[in-house]
């Protein structure tokens, strides 16, 4: 049988187990995957996410590496690095993966947003209030960046944009 029937009946498989909620099988296809073609995108992004969701953070973080070994310009995986990073604490490396996540993709609302809040309590303020900004320009209904854009402007002393902001 040919690879490229195997790699969609995989792909297939992994995504009607997900519908299923049975991330440990869809796991398993997407690593059956990657045996055919180990630096399959769509197979490494797959897996890097679901081990982020099922909390296996060191894991996602060596998938995502592998993902942009293979795909340094993907916008969005920067992003969900950023995020996993962020979550581990490690907010310098997420810093570092937002800050090219917008290199790449200058209208990701979430990657301004988390880049402002990163900044925000490292007294990076005026940075920080620049990615509020543009995240709130991008993504009008996203009320957590108004909220940390009015507090960023507080802290300066800027009452009447921060009440705007608010």
């Amino acid at each position: 049988m040919p690879n490229r029937i195997k790699r969609w009946f995989f792909d297939q498989m992994a995504a009607w187990c997900m519908l299923f909620r049975r991330r440990d099988l869809a796991l398993e296809y997407y690593e059956r995957m990657l045996e055919l073609d180990p630096g399959d995108p769509l197979a490494l992004a797959s897996i890097a996410f679901q081990t982020a969701q099922q909390g296996r953070k060191r894991e996602a973080l060596a998938a995502f590496d592998r993902l942009l070994a293979v795909a340094p310009d993907d916008a969005e995986a920067h992003f969900n690095r950023g995020f996993l990073l962020q979550e581990m604490n490690d907010r310098d490396g997420a810093m570092a993966a937002f800050r090219r996540a917008i290199a790449l993709n200058p209208e990701n609302a979430d990657a301004h947003f988390n880049l402002g809040v990163i900044l925000g309590p490292r007294n990076q303020l005026d940075d920080a209030i620049a990615h509020l900004q543009r995240a709130v320009e991008i993504n009008p209904l996203n009320a957590d960046a108004y909220h940390n854009l009015a507090v960023a402007y507080g802290l300066q002393r800027r009452i009447d944009e921060g009440i705007a902001a608010a």
